[in-house]
């Protein structure tokens, strides 16, 4: 047989346990269809000699904010370490506004790195009578000048929003910062944006994530909430496919905000969805419809996560749900019963209680096979929640590069008592669970080899251990963001694996991530990506 594509010379880490190493693969289109274990064995009409190099799976981002990261590229940068104060902070507004007029908008900033919150007062010095908005890195946290919230009507005065707060001094002003689903209050101001800049926004953001060995990712909120960019989002990922700027396979997750009564048959027992009975799995090997996205609560050092007990490090907060508990409940069941795989964000133990009630009775009451329903990030999740996400069939999809970068907060918020609930992953697969990789990006860094570096150091940006119970093997990080992932977008059967019959999506890496000293994955190149069985990157 005459391959389209050999590549050969390998030391291939194929994620397939009937054969584990290889040396050559042979693709025809853009599948995978010959695996060998020796050099020499295949003939192409093209051969590409990978001198000895490490081939795996491409790598699969299980949650991710394409959109918002892209678009982040051409905000100003707040992240640390590059800001390490609020005075910086304050520097990089006042730079960006002396450039021009309009908006000024920074991203990335974290309040526990730079010595608290800015102060409405603090962005008005910096840049005078602008209307400028900063977001926090977690997203689920903004601060705004007192322009914007002259334009909210929040000079003087707080109001109350569901789900959310508006901060307000021991006057009862406002201080500028927004929480949750109050951030929605400036998104009116700004949304939608355009889809030509959203394009140009998941343009760059892909571009970034082939060098990066990423081939696909599940977009974690779009066409509602404070998540969503627009309301035709899909459309906007549709142009960048036709102008060929998809640069990687996007699976997308719709707010559910977006989401409406359907009046269909009584017996069809669809009673939610998008227009004509969209759901999830409608599209291709590029572009479809994933899970429904639900928020149960916030964010954990932003202390809005919901807890049974209070946060360490403030006594009497327990954060909050970001809508009624029977509200919520309705709408996971409801998403349930209208063939949605439901992927609700839940971090504090209270608000994965609520879901994992959820999921149980929507399973109960409208039983269906295999729906392999989410919890995100699943962060502070007792060992009596472990056992029962489990049993209910849940994938918990958490976060590792979480415990590097935002770990020593982690551990100041949870206190020594529960940071072992915190962000689990040998516990996961202990208990039968799948681990998929995921980033959250932009919270934190997104490279998957940053990702699996954190997932078995289990150490803080400081160097202190984090869990180190929870620590993974290098394979089992590799497996995480290749098959973990794909299994967790009930896509096993496509990718994942470099196994004949699969999408010829693979990686080239100047290491083998299973044999480097565990602090050294993290530094390993990305030589090359296939997508389709094409050169997509090449370092």
């Amino acid at each position: 047989m005459l391959f389209d594509l050999v590549l050969t010379n390998a030391a291939a880490l194929t994620m397939d346990p009937a054969l584990p190493r290889a040396a050559e693969v042979g693709v025809i289109g853009n599948r995978i269809v010959a695996v060998s274990a020796d050099t020499g064995e295949l003939r192409g009409k093209r051969t590409v000699d990978l001198g000895g190099a490490t081939l795996t799976p491409g790598f699969h981002d299980a949650h991710n904010h394409m959109a918002w990261f892209g678009l982040g590229l051409s905000e100003v940068d707040l992240s640390s370490p590059g800001i390490g104060s609020r005075e910086q902070l304050r520097a990089a507004i006042a730079a960006r506004a002396a450039r021009g007029e309009g908006w000024v908008i920074g991203t990335g900033y974290d309040h526990t790195k730079i010595g608290g919150h800015p102060t409405r007062e603090e962005l008005d010095g910096a840049a005078p009578g602008r209307r400028v908005l900063v977001k926090h890195t977690t997203g689920h946290m903004c601060v705004v000048s007192s322009a914007v919230l002259a334009d909210l009507g929040l000079a003087e005065r707080a109001r109350e929003v569901p789900g959310g707060l508006v901060v307000t001094d021991d006057s009862g002003r406002p201080t500028g910062l927004l929480q949750e689903t109050a951030q929605s209050l400036v998104n009116e101001l700004i949304l939608p944006y355009p889809v030509s800049q959203l394009v140009d926004a998941i343009d760059a953001a892909g571009r970034q994530y082939l060098g990066e060995g990423i081939t696909s990712c599940v977009e974690a909120g779009i066409g509602g909430g404070w998540i969503g960019k627009s309301p035709i989002e899909i459309a906007v990922y549709q142009a960048a496919r036709e102008r060929g700027l998809l640069h990687v396979r996007v699976e997308l997750m719709i707010a559910t905000d977006a989401l409406h009564p359907i009046a269909g048959h009584a017996d069809d027992g669809v009673v939610t969805g998008l227009d004509l009975g969209v759901r999830t799995g409608f599209g291709d090997d590029w572009l479809r419809v994933g899970p429904v996205k639900i928020f149960s609560d916030g964010s954990l050092i932003g202390h809005t996560a919901a807890m049974c007990q209070d946060f360490s490090d403030t006594p009497g907060v327990r954060g909050y749900l970001q809508a009624d508990a029977g509200e919520l409940r309705r709408r996971i069941v409801d998403a349930h019963r209208s063939g949605w795989r439901v992927a609700t964000h839940a971090i504090g133990d209270a608000a994965i209680d609520l879901v994992l009630d959820s999921y149980a009775e929507a399973l109960r009451d409208y039983p269906r096979a295999d729906p392999r329903h989410r919890i995100e990030h699943f962060a502070i999740a007792r060992p009596d929640q472990v056992l029962r996400a489990a049993d209910l069939g849940v994938i918990a999809v958490p976060q590792g590069r979480f415990a590097h970068e935002i770990g020593d907060a982690m551990l100041a918020a949870v206190g020594p008592e529960r940071i072992g609930w915190t962000y689990r992953q040998k516990s996961l697969l202990d208990a039968g669970m799948v681990l998929p990789g995921s980033s959250d990006r932009p919270v934190v860094l997104g490279a998957p080899l940053l990702g699996m570096q954190a997932m078995v150091t289990q150490l803080t940006s400081s160097g202190q251990p984090f869990s180190p119970g929870e620590a993974v093997s290098a394979e089992q990080a590799l497996h995480a963001f290749t098959m973990g992932s794909a299994y967790t977008s009930h896509e096993e059967h496509k990718k994942g694996s470099i196994t004949p019959g699969k999408l010829a999506d693979l990686v080239v890496l100047s290491a083998d991530p299973t044999a480097v000293a565990p602090e050294d994955i993290g530094a390993i190149q990305v030589l090359k990506t296939f997508v389709d069985g094409q050169c997509a990157y090449d370092g």
